[in-house]
């Protein structure tokens, strides 16, 4: 699939979310990041964000061992390719620390 096409997918799967349809946003969120490792690689920004969104969701859905491996996935990768400092990696910390946040930790 193109990267084009993967982009959508994401973006029905947020439209999707929003209107708190998770059992429906879930597969398009996993489709799309399966797409873009395999198109961009499993660092690159695209694929990151894609981490982060289904972590999102997953943490929606109150699935929070599942979503935790992909919280700290997409910080480690965030950080490394833009650094500890960039706008994405504080928002990627920020998401794992309201996590740990709601598991009481």
């Amino acid at each position: 699939e193109s990267t084009e096409t993967l982009t959508a997918a994401a973006a029905l799967a947020g439209c999707l979310k929003a209107c708190g349809r998770y059992g429906e946003a879930e597969p398009l969120y996993r489709r799309a990041l399966k797409g873009l490792e395999k198109a961009l690689g499993k660092k690159h920004p695209a694929t990151l964000a894609s981490v982060g969104n289904l972590a999102l969701l997953l943490k929606a859905m109150g699935r929070y061992e599942e979503a935790e491996p992909l919280y700290r996935r997409d910080l480690a990768g965030t950080e490394e390719a833009l650094g500890p400092d960039h706008p994405d990696t504080l928002t990627s910390l920020d998401n794992l620390a309201r996590l740990l946040r709601a598991t009481g930790r």
